[in-house]
């Protein structure tokens, strides 16, 4: 467990990258629970700004878990080509939208443990459609950007997704889980990027351990 100096921090760090992005939010597009569903499974290794280019012509020829479920998988997968690795996304696509047809009435599960036993949704896909759904707070959202940014900031040593988790989870109250993701994530695009920090425009610099004091102090 976390001593208190360790929580205070991450407290401090919370604190100052809300005021920093007050309207940090899901930058997927999205107008239901299964749209979300659909847009989460699709972010897997591509970024939310080509599968915002996507869902909309995936979700205007489909617009329901019926009529995916329904769906050729030659032309999911000549839809959401753009997104990478759509063969296997596609049939996790089709497995999906049949799961919650045939086994919840078409309408997307609001529990972490029903949404985990869908094709192709981790932990990651159903603590997004949990924290922007369902204002249910069972998780972190740990995807490329939380990870990074979670290990450079010294929040955690772990390289496991699920580690990661539990270690910002012992270090947040859960009524924080869903804004430290999008706090996180907006960072990582904005700032702290993976090849070029930019450590001198950053307002947590001076709690970073991997910020040399060079770089923010003149």
């Amino acid at each position: 467990m976390p001593d208190s100096t360790q929580v205070s921090r991450a407290q401090e760090i919370f604190a100052i990258l809300q005021a920093t992005y007050p309207d940090a939010h899901c930058e997927l597009d999205y107008q239901s629970p299964f749209q979300l569903l659909i847009a989460t499974i699709l972010s897997a290794q591509s970024t939310d700004k080509r599968v915002n280019l996507v869902t909309p012509v995936l979700f205007e020829r489909f617009p329901t878990p019926a009529t995916l479920a329904e769906a050729e998988l030659s032309e999911i997968e000549n839809i959401i080509h753009a997104t990478g690795f759509f063969r296997q996304k596609a049939k996790f696509l089709l497995a999906t939208a049949r799961a919650l047809e045939n086994e919840h009435a078409g309408a997307v599960p609001d529990s972490l443990a029903k949404l985990t036993r869908l094709p192709g949704v981790a932990r990651k896909t159903a603590n997004v459609v949990l924290g922007e759904c369902f204002g249910a707070s069972e998780g972190v959202v740990v995807d490329t950007h939380v990870r990074r940014l979670s290990q450079r900031l010294g929040l955690t040593s772990e390289e496991d997704p699920v580690k990661i988790e539990r270690d910002l989870q012992a270090l947040y109250p859960p009524a924080q889980w869903v804004l430290l993701s999008h706090l996180l994530i907006w960072h990582g695009r904005r700032l702290c990027s993976a090849r070029r920090p930019n450590c001198s425009a950053c307002p947590i610099a001076h709690l970073c351990p991997n910020c040399p004091p060079s770089k923010f102090f003149p």
